[in-house]
């Protein structure tokens, strides 16, 4: 009876994940939507203080019953954990800027160079053997990239820069963020993620504040932060259930999901240019996952032989 019911748990725990990873870049699509529509109407300083606040106390409600309040600020590299939540903070905060100026489908597809950045810094940061066919991949991605920015075409959009940069600051925070897997508990990282970030803005905020003078800003803003922790508890449990290789690349599902919003909702069409580059970036990722998967299950059988 165990047996039978074996080889259909595998395949319902990783439908599972694929169905919380599509629900999760669903609510960032969803988030992102609501920071557009609000940044003509109050400072982007109080949005994402609205975010990481949100996020910070979804993180205190799943594990402060469970793993103790105390406990989840039990860290061995405060340090580290400091600088992995300053990145956090940097590359949310240059998303959202971006966002008052740079379409939805846009912005996400220059976002998803962030993978990239990663596999080229693991050499580098991690020790990680990084194969040529990676560096390739690595390349190509960034070109994809450039063909959705156009640097000095007519009409490119400066501002696709912070991007960028935000997913350069993201790929860093996520190597610390496997650095920190040897020394602190999953639940210890996600809580310093999101804490540091709102003592950051709380201190910041009052200064900028604006209240929102409509029902719907408060319900927008309080939806920021509360569709941002759970997106990320979410990508957590997706990940949990099935490998990250066949998992991660459904968060590409997020580009289309912000084409879509960005066009029912502020008329903005995605060019062939921003298509073509984010098939190139998009491609770039599933073949650096694809290699990763070969080389974990390399690693895998090597072990048991």
């Amino acid at each position: 009876m165990s047996e039978a019911r074996g080889p259909e748990a595998g395949p319902s725990r990783i439908l599972r994940g694929m169905f919380f990873i599509i629900l999760a870049t669903t609510f960032f699509v969803v988030m992102n939507t609501g920071v557009k529509l609000l940044r003509a109407h109050l400072p982007t300083l109080e949005l994402i203080w609205a975010r990481t606040l949100g996020h910070t106390l979804f993180i205190f409600m799943i594990f402060g019953p469970s793993h103790g309040w105390w406990r989840l600020l039990a860290t061995r590299k405060p340090g580290t954990q400091l600088a992995r939540s300053l990145l956090l903070l940097a590359s949310t905060s240059l998303f959202f800027i971006a966002l008052g100026f740079v379409p939805l489908a846009e912005a996400v597809a220059v976002s998803f160079t962030s993978p990239l950045i990663v596999a080229a810094l693991a050499g580098p940061m991690l020790a990680e053997r990084v194969s040529l066919g990676h560096w390739l991949a690595i390349a190509a991605g960034f070109c994809g990239a450039l063909v959705v920015i156009r640097p000095g075409a007519e009409g490119a959009n400066p501002y696709l820069l912070l991007v960028i940069v935000n997913s350069l600051c993201y790929a860093v925070y996520q190597i610390l963020t496997r650095r920190m897997a040897a020394y602190d508990r999953p639940e210890v990282s996600v809580t310093y993620s999101a804490l540091i970030g709102t003592i950051v803005l709380s201190a910041a905020v009052p200064f900028s504040w604006r209240t929102p003078d409509r029902l719907s800003h408060w319900l927008i803003l309080i939806a920021i932060g509360l569709l941002g922790g759970l997106g990320h508890y979410f990508v957590a449990r997706a990940l949990v259930l099935g490998p990250a290789s066949v998992i991660s690349p459904f968060q590409y599902a997020q580009l289309i999901g912000a084409a879509g919003m960005g066009y029912l909702v502020f008329g903005d069409v995605p060019s062939g240019w921003t298509w073509a580059g984010a098939g190139v970036i998009v491609a770039s990722g599933l073949y650096i996952a694809w290699q990763e998967s070969q080389r974990a299950r390399e690693v895998s059988t090597a072990s048991r032989a």
